[in-house]
């Protein structure tokens, strides 16, 4: 299994859309995804990842703190992988408003929907989150930056992305039974080929975890590691799988990765027993063994390192059931 789906996989991303907006000029909304918010859809998911999706008219949209606005038009996709507060409307000057205040709650079993503004040129957004336990920690959402802009219309394979968003727009109108359960299955499909574009994007001179996927090297290490995390790798035993100098392969790793890549490892492992503490049943010992720890009380101490809390008492508040 190559790298970016095994950290998909173990990430275990859920998607839902929250609602079907129309604004129209003058108009701004300011905020950011609460996963409390979330939570009846996506449960007690920690980090949340929302998106907005362009059908009609122009949104303008800005992070908190930055100066760089970004003009949206129809077909346009914008994702924000660490839930920055953000504005988005027709003309940013204008005072915002929090989404909160001016969501609907649904009609006859369909979905929330927002409508607001001033009256003028209408603006029409699907707007939609993943949600996952914990960002901390995982690779591949501590490498995408702040904002991921996606045209649809310039991408290659654009057809099938702009018609399953349509499709999407459509169920969001028609509130169809089952709506949010297939437009959470979209949202997930559709963020792993945001993803995709944006690694195919990448300048040469790029560094970071998805950068680190174009290096043989690095790669191959990566590999080697979601393969097989359980096995207690040394950096010689590494250096002779990947065929570099073990100095060469740690100060490319470290370069690219921003981790050495023995704490890479670490840092994984770290994210395996979580996706095993929340959706096995599987002991302690069990999970530790693994992982690749030879005893529990080892994988506790790393555990409660990491997330701040002992392996027991986490998965109990996700789950609500005894170890």
């Amino acid at each position: 299994m190559d790298a970016l789906s095994d950290v998909l996989r173990v990430t275990q991303l859920t998607g839902g859309v929250f609602l079907h907006a129309e604004f129209t000029a003058p108009w701004c909304m300011g905020g950011r995804m609460r996963a409390e918010v979330c939570a009846p859809v996506l449960g007690p998911a920690a980090h949340v990842i929302p998106y907005h999706y362009i059908v009609d008219g122009g949104v303008r949209i800005r992070i908190e703190g930055s100066d760089t606005e970004m003009l949206l038009r129809p077909g346009d996709l914008v994702l924000f992988p660490r839930n920055d507060t953000h504005l988005m409307g027709s003309d940013l000057r204008h005072p915002p408003v929090s989404g909160v205040e001016i969501i609907r709650p649904p009609e006859d079993g369909g979905l929330f929907t927002i409508r607001h503004g001033g009256g003028g040129e209408l603006s029409r957004i699907v707007c939609g989150y993943l949600g996952s336990d914990s960002a901390a920690m995982n690779p591949l959402i501590g490498a995408l930056p702040a904002v991921i802009r996606l045209n649809i219309h310039e991408s290659p394979g654009a057809d099938w992305i702009r018609s399953t968003f349509q499709y999407a727009a459509d169920e969001v109108a028609k509130g169809r039974p089952g709506s949010e359960t297939v437009l959470a299955k979209l949202s997930e499909l559709l963020f792993v080929e945001t993803i995709r574009r944006y690694v195919e994007s990448l300048a040469e001179d790029e560094t970071g975890w998805l950068a680190g996927l174009r290096d043989p090297y690095v790669a191959r290490t990566l590999a080697l590691f979601h393969r097989d995390a359980k096995q207690s790798w040394t950096h010689e035993e590494l250096s002779r799988e990947v065929g570099l100098s073990r100095s060469a392969l740690a100060d490319r790793f470290t370069r690219l990765i921003g981790t050495a890549p023995m704490q890479y490892l670490a840092n994984w492992r770290m994210q395996i027993a979580a996706q095993k503490l929340r959706s096995s049943a599987l002991s302690l010992a069990q999970i530790a063994d693994d992982v690749g720890y030879e005893s529990e009380a080892a994988f506790s101490r790393a555990f409660k390192k990491n997330f701040g809390t002992a392996p027991g008492t986490w998965r109990r508040a996700r789950d609500g059931s005894a170890v």
